[in-house]
């Protein structure tokens, strides 16, 4: 996939080109179709959409939002799924690795060298590859990710629960379960979006809002297959921003 398909600082410029005019006391209905994409990004967007709109904004799911794009969807105040559409985990990614499976092989290390001291001389091969830092880095950008999107589920989705913190704490922590997903690319769908705390609406249970949706995504996707255009940002009134390769 090309790298400019992925969430990237210069989406903001994007998103500031078609909200510019739109009647804010509305707020905001995100489509979203993203397969994901820098966590820094991602933050700078959900911030500025907050700036615009507060916390009144939903999401709409059509077919998938990966990885940063699910965290987008946590920082709205509900998010609508079709039968087919999916969610992912939110486990962060440094230079193309996972962080938390890293970290979880820095504690296997640990406990294989303690039980066979000669193992050493493996991991120190494995670990000569990461450069100087990097295992913070890990450590870093799974707490930055971490602490973002509760912070977005506890002031928004999941506010009005009984203990927002706790719920908030629940639902971050089955998205970032490394050990409980067979990979970053898994596919959370509708009953698990549901188990995992997140508030779901579902899109069949409205025909006319499920042929909206569906008809607008599927003129995206014929867009993109017919052009050379790889990212689209637009908005209802008709204001795009495009990028093309």
């Amino acid at each position: 996939m090309h790298p400019e398909a992925f969430i990237s600082d210069n989406d903001l410029n994007g998103f500031m080109a078609v909200i510019h005019g739109l009647d804010r006391k509305k707020g905001l209905d995100l489509i979203l179709h993203t397969p994901g994409g820098d966590i820094e990004a991602t933050r700078s967007i959900v911030e500025y959409l907050y700036k615009m709109f507060g916390k009144n904004i939903g999401s709409i799911v059509p077919h998938m939002a990966m990885s940063a794009g699910t965290m987008i969807a946590c920082a709205t105040k509900k998010v609508s799924l079709a039968k087919h559409s999916c969610l992912g985990p939110t486990d962060p990614h440094i230079n193309g690795l996972p962080a938390m499976g890293v970290l979880a092989e820095v504690d296997r290390a640990i406990q294989e060298i303690k039980a066979e001291p000669l193992k050493q001389i493996i991991w120190q091969q494995v670990f000569a590859k990461y450069p100087p830092a990097f295992i913070l880095n890990c450590e870093r950008s799974i707490e930055g990710s971490r602490s973002m999107v509760k912070a977005w589920l506890q002031s928004g989705m999941l506010s009005d629960h009984d203990n927002p913190e706790q719920a908030a704490e629940a639902t971050v922590g089955q998205l970032m379960n490394y050990g409980g997903t067979s990979g970053h690319n898994q596919h959370f769908l509708i009953d698990k979006c549901k188990e995992i705390g997140l508030k779901i609406i579902e899109i069949e249970h409205n025909q006319e809002f499920q042929e909206a949706v569906l008809s607008v995504h599927h003129a995206y996707m014929a867009s993109f297959a017919r052009t050379k255009s790889i990212k689209i940002i637009e908005n209802c009134d008709g204001g795009t921003w495009a990028v093309a390769v």
